[in-house]
C-alpha cells in the first residue's frame, strides 16, 4: 500500500479514543503487521522530530494524538475550560484502586480510613474507576478496577508504567 502510513495517520486522527492496533490491523486487512508496526513508529518518530504542537503517543492499549506540553495553556483558552481537576481525596482513592486493583470497597476505606461513597460514585460518573465484578465471599460485595479511559488520563500506555513506591521515594529526596 502506498499511503499506509496516510491512512494509519488519519485512522487515528478521526478517532476519539486511542485507537488499538490490532483494530488499526483489522482495516488493513491485506497489509502485514510488520509494515503496519513500522509505519506507525515511523509517524511516531517524524511527529517527535518535528517537534510541533502534536505527537502521535501509545496510550492506554492503543494510539492518538496528543498535544504538546508547551501548548497546553493555549489549547485550554481556546476550549474556553479547565481540564476538570480531582479533588485529593478523590486522587487518592483513585491511588489506592489503581495500584491494588481488583479491590473491595472496604479494602479501599481500610486504606483510607474515610467513607469513600462519594468519592467513589464520582470516579466511577467520570469513568475512571469501573465495577470488575463481585468478590466471591458473603455479600458479594463489589470489587473495582481502573478503565481505559484512566490509562488515556494519565497518558499510560498500561498499568505497568504507574510510578513504583521505590520511584515516589526517589522524588521526595
Amino acid at each position: 500500500m502506498d499511503n499506509l502510513k496516510a491512512v494509519i495517520e488519519a485512522l487515528i486522527f478521526v478517532s476519539d479514543t486511542p485507537v488499538t492496533f490490532s483494530r488499526i490491523e483489522g482495516i488493513l486487512e491485506d497489509v502485514k503487521e510488520k509494515e503496519i508496526s513500522s509505519a506507525i513508529n515511523d509517524l511516531i518518530r517524524e511527529y517527535e522530530e518535528r517537534n510541533g504542537g502534536i505527537f502521535l503517543r501509545e496510550v492506554a492499549g492503543g494510539y492518538q494524538f496528543r498535544t504538546g506540553e508547551t501548548v497546553g495553556s493555549w489549547v485550554q483558552k481556546l476550549k474556553g475550560q479547565k481540564p476538570a481537576a480531582l479533588s485529593p481525596a478523590a486522587m487518592e482513592t483513585l491511588a489506592v484502586v489503581a495500584y491494588r486493583q481488583p479491590v473491595m470497597r472496604s479494602e479501599i476505606e481500610k486504606v483510607r480510613g474515610v467513607d469513600i461513597s462519594g468519592t467513589l460514585r464520582g470516579l466511577l460518573e467520570k469513568n475512571l474507576v469501573r465495577i470488575v465484578g463481585r468478590k466471591d465471599v458473603p455479600g458479594r460485595p463489589m470489587i473495582y478496577g481502573t478503565t481505559r479511559k484512566f490509562l488515556e488520563t494519565f497518558g499510560l500506555k498500561t498499568l505497568s508504567d504507574l510510578p513504583t513506591l521505590r520511584e515516589f521515594r526517589e522524588l521526595g529526596e
